[in-house]
């Protein structure tokens, strides 16, 4: 059974860092693609960032890019999201999610539909 579970969220002030994590575990050997999506209370679901497997490529939300950077370590089956100069409005729970990467991964990333493993989420709260 495919679990994906995230940790590191918590409180920060704006201007400041976390970085999360999303550990993964009963895959079959494949190719995976992850994403971060985050929803923000009273608001959808929304794409944050993804990488591909080799993590040669990265995409990123254009409210985050510049701040925030994803990688992974597969040899520790572990995707992380490093969050920098955070502001009130990244103040979400965040979710990581993974899927095969396909052709239509190149394609819809942005979307939820390439993933069909998602985590519980981690709540990510800035304040002033």
């Amino acid at each position: 059974q495919v679990q994906l579970v995230e940790s590191g969220g918590g409180l920060v002030q704006p201007g400041g860092s976390l970085r999360l994590s999303c550990a993964a575990s009963g895959h079959t050997p494949s190719r995976y693609a992850t994403a971060w999506f985050r929803q923000a209370p009273g608001k959808e679901r929304e794409f944050v960032s993804a990488v591909t497997w080799s993590g040669n490529r990265k995409y990123y939300a254009d409210s985050v890019k510049g701040r925030f950077t994803i990688s992974r370590d597969n040899d520790k089956y572990t995707v992380y999201l490093q969050m920098d100069s955070l502001r009130s409005e990244d103040t979400a729970v965040y979710y990581c999610a993974d899927g095969l990467e396909t052709p239509d991964f190149y394609v819809y990333y942005r979307k939820e539909d390439p993933y069909n493993n998602w985590g519980q989420g981690t709540q990510v709260t800035v304040y002033s």
